[in-house]
């Protein structure tokens, strides 16, 4: 049981740091971050009083990058 909460702990940890780079990269790009959401194929449809909004290429690519992240993570 103590082993379980060793391995708790060092997630807790690792996804506070996560978390916390995430934070500064949000404060660094105040405006956002700069090519997300704007990819082409992203898809946005603007009325009078509507505005749709899904970002499928963002998805995408997002989606990509962190099975690679957790498949690299995974294998250590």
């Amino acid at each position: 049981m103590p082993d379980v909460i060793h391995h708790i702990g060092k997630a807790l940890i690792v996804l506070g740091v996560v978390i916390a780079v995430i934070g500064v990269l949000l404060l660094l790009f105040k405006d956002g971050i700069p090519f997300l959401g704007k990819l082409p194929g992203d898809i946005m449809i603007q009325r009078k009083n509507f505005t749709f909004y899904f970002p499928l290429a963002t998805s995408i690519i997002l989606s990509i990058v962190l099975s690679l992240l957790f498949y690299f993570l995974g294998r250590k």
